[in-house]
């Protein structure tokens, strides 16, 4: 359907009466999947955004930003778990490390588990830097502050069931999520006003409790029923 505008342009709408949707590729203009998509997508630009700005200010770039918060002051994890969860090669992880050691923000040690190996983890001053820069999505959580609980809570749900598919899928590696830990149970008490049981610490939670990166996460069986 074509409409004429205030300033006499033409537009082409969809069947309810708004312009095409740029992030619908040539689909329906209506189709909100693709738009949902679409929409998460700009989200993901915005953060990659305020990541990058964030890590240059510090003098330091957006994978040692990110490598920054994986680490912790006790041994790490290993150059090729990093690799994996990062979706980046070994090399690449292992010229980063090399960058921040010099910079003296992170220490390496040996394995202990494997003495083939080596752990990483950060000093003093990888430390305090991670702390400034834990908070980068601040502006981000400021915007979503004013929303119910509930608003959020589903929210957060939807976009974990979208990740934890893409995994299944093998799109992505690594999700520390309640939904592909084995220790989620949504069978036991569904009707409920928390619908989730975690099998490791035994307790009952709903959706604005679930977790996004979880310490305590153990992958589930692929395709196992959530």
């Amino acid at each position: 359907m074509m409409w004429d505008t205030a300033d006499g342009d033409e537009v082409t709408t969809a069947d309810g009466g708004l312009p095409n949707d740029a992030t619908t590729h040539g689909l329906a203009a209506d189709d909100l999947d693709q738009r949902l998509a679409g929409a998460l997508e700009r989200m993901g630009h915005v953060a990659r955004t305020m990541l990058s700005r964030q890590a240059y200010l510090e003098g330091v770039s957006p994978l040692q930003f990110q490598l920054l918060l994986k680490l912790e002051s006790t041994a790490g994890p290993r150059v090729s778990d990093l690799a994996i969860e990062l979706d980046v090669s070994q090399a690449t992880v292992s010229d980063a490390l090399g960058t921040m050691r010099r910079k003296e923000l992170v220490s390496k040690q040996q394995d202990p588990a494997d003495r083939r190996n080596s752990v990483f983890s950060l000093t003093q001053q990888g430390e305090s830097l991670r702390r400034r820069l834990a908070r980068w999505d601040q502006p981000i959580a400021d915007r979503l502050a004013p929303l119910e609980v509930g608003e959020k809570g589903t929210a957060l749900r939807v976009v974990l069931e979208v990740v934890s598919g893409l995994q299944d899928e093998g799109v992505i590696n690594v999700a520390r999520t309640c939904l592909t830990c084995r220790f989620f149970d949504d069978t036991t008490h569904p009707e409920t006003a928390t619908p989730y049981h975690c099998l490791l610490l035994d307790v009952p939670f709903a959706d604005p409790q679930l977790r996004v990166d979880c310490a305590e996460h153990e992958p589930r069986t692929v395709g196992a029923a959530t």
